[in-house]
């Protein structure tokens, strides 16, 4: 229910388009999607997957079944992981961990900033944490001296399976996959008497290699990305970010504070906002203190506090002058100049001690009445996340030039260049938001993006040189052999102001495309990468497997020794 308050409104015909969520009919293996341009794979493998996706399915139906995915799989693992580690918290504390994991800030700040795929991630983590966790404890082992081995090796199986397919699940996006590997070896270290803490290490960290492949092949074989300018004005456009009334490390202990202030919900905007984090901070501090006696639940609870004050510290002087030296160093490492995403390590933690609550003051008030008076207190107090944050996150209509441009390049796919030169759009039939230009996942030919952004008035370069090139050879007037010359095969003018020198091929108020003729050759690298991603999508179908065996076989077994504990005939 809550999952579908949130994201109502994707349930209409369209497609989702709002800052960095981008959705289209169709999505195309090029070289771009698999990560073999100049700019850092950082899309990886989730165009990919969306792109073979699309190829049976409408690729704005598919966006928008995973984003609900993501959404319904936070709470729906939260409220497992309660039941896991907190089974005297019953049904009131899954409820209290479920509306913690999904009606909060960071979900909010997420959706209105466009972060579908990271929200997928951010619901496989609870099933993270349970996978290891549950590894860790003693397996359930039927008394039978002739299978209990096999039933121990079984059981370990369709563990490691979970954990192999939770971890891929959460990599559909570089970022989903540090957060789940993170708490994966967190939970290994927890208590229990299952599997050694270094089998539960090793296990998760293979797996996170594993699905890392795609960007990791990507990184090692693509034509070269480099940090491109300073990374001052980068670093710091995308630090954690006070609301009023709190401090930086008080925004991040509420679940908020992202970088965009255009990306956050009315009732954060004001000093409402010190109201919702002190409710959340006190459901969180009255369950901690049982939560810290059920030993297997304080990794979690350390990883929170670490997931509120690392983020904070990059904010500081200090810690932007490490993050920057970091991502000079090494620019593959630009992933983590966005330091209030790294709060969603926060959110197992949370709800388990959520859940805690209800234990907490179960001898003086009845769980389920506290699990409402919880409940709707977070609920009341981010009002403004229904109906896909205040009818904010919706689906929209392409105008049908789009899709008859689309038509004319792909029978005859080339490299586009595209104008204006800015990387963010804002059309009047997409609402008030601006969003990423929508052609790099459309067509089926490259699309060359210098992935520049204008943030607060300055530039945060990106790396693509090449396109950088080729758009100031446009605004200089560069003739039609010159722009061949430089690989170009189709010139794409978005909006009205169309008058470039060039063959016109189609003409729309929305859109104008001219021929160039020129092209360029496709990555060498492409079976390469496409075989990593095979092995990413081998890992998420095993580990699916793996888990539906062993609950099948789990539930045989537990209806056989159901029956045989029955009085026969004659027992009586």
């Amino acid at each position: 229910m809550l999952a579908l308050a949130v994201t109502a409104p994707l349930l209409g015909p369209g497609y989702l388009l709002l800052r960095d969520a981008v959705s289209t009919p169709r999505s195309y293996l090029t070289d771009a999607a698999l990560g073999l341009t100049q700019a850092a794979p950082r899309a990886l493998p989730q165009d990919v997957a969306v792109a073979w996706a699309s190829a049976v399915l409408d690729g704005g139906v598919v966006v928008k079944a995973l984003l609900i995915l993501g959404i319904w799989l936070a709470g729906w693992g939260a409220a497992r992981l309660a039941a896991a580690l907190l089974p005297d918290a019953g049904l009131p504390g899954q409820c209290v961990a479920a509306t913690i994991a999904i009606w909060n800030p960071y979900v909010a700040e997420r959706l209105l900033q466009g972060h579908w795929s990271l929200l997928v991630g951010y619901g496989a983590l609870p099933w993270v944490a349970g996978s290891v966790l549950a590894l860790r404890s003693a397996p359930k082992l039927h008394s039978t001296r002739e299978d209990g081995e096999f039933r121990r090796v079984e059981y370990s199986f369709g563990g490691v399976g979970a954990v192999l397919f939770w971890l891929a699940l959460a990599g559909l996006t570089p970022t989903g996959l540090m957060l789940a590997a993170t708490v994966a070896l967190v939970c290994a270290v927890a208590p229990g008497p299952g599997r050694s803490r270094r089998f539960c290490a090793v296990v998760s960290l293979a797996a996170a290699t594993t699905a890392a492949l795609p960007w990791l092949v990507a990184s090692a074989v693509a034509d070269g990305w480099s940090s491109g300018a300073d990374q001052g004005p980068a670093v710091s456009a995308f630090a954690a970010r006070a609301e009023p009334g709190l401090s930086t490390l008080g925004s991040l202990a509420g679940l908020g504070g992202i970088w965009n202030v255009d990306a956050v919900p009315a009732s954060r905007t004001s000093l409402f906002a010190v109201v919702a984090t002190v409710v959340l901070l006190a459901v969180v501090a009255i369950g901690v203190p049982v939560l810290i006696r059920r030993r297997a639940g304080v990794p979690l609870l350390v990883l929170a506090v670490a997931a509120v004050t690392v983020p904070a510290l990059m904010a500081t002087g200090p810690g932007l002058a490490a993050v920057e030296a970091v991502i000079e160093a090494v620019p593959g490492l630009g992933v983590v100049r966005d330091g209030q995403k790294w709060v969603a390590l926060a959110m197992p933690g949370y709800a388990l001690a959520g859940a805690a609550a209800v234990v907490t003051l179960r001898p003086r008030v009845p769980a389920v009445a506290t699990a409402a008076v919880c409940c709707a207190a977070v609920i009341a107090t981010l009002p403004d996340l229904a109906w896909g944050v205040g009818g904010k996150v919706r689906p929209v209509q392409y105008p049908s030039a789009w899709r008859e441009a689309a038509a004319v390049i792909d029978a005859a796919p080339a490299p586009v260049a595209v104008l204006p030169v800015d990387s963010m759009r804002r059309f009047a039939w997409a609402g008030t938001a601006p969003v990423l230009d929508p052609l790099p996942r459309w067509l089926r030919a490259e699309v060359l993006t210098t992935g520049d952004l204008s943030i607060g008035g300055r530039t945060v370069p990106g790396e693509g040189v090449h396109a950088r090139e080729v758009q100031a050879m446009l605004l200089a007037g560069a003739d039609r052999d010159q722009l061949a010359a430089a690989g170009v095969g189709w010139v794409v003018v978005e909006g009205s102001d169309a008058n470039l020198a060039l063959p016109v091929t189609f003409r729309d108020t929305e859109l104008t495309v001219y021929r160039v003729g020129g092209d360029s050759p496709s990555s060498p690298h492409r079976g390469m990468v496409l075989a990593a991603h095979g092995v990413w999508l081998a890992q998420l179908v095993v580990g699916l497997g793996a888990m539906t065996l062993r609950r099948r076989r789990s539930r045989g077994a537990d209806a056989r020794d159901e029956h045989a504990q029955r009085p026969q005939r004659g027992d009586e």
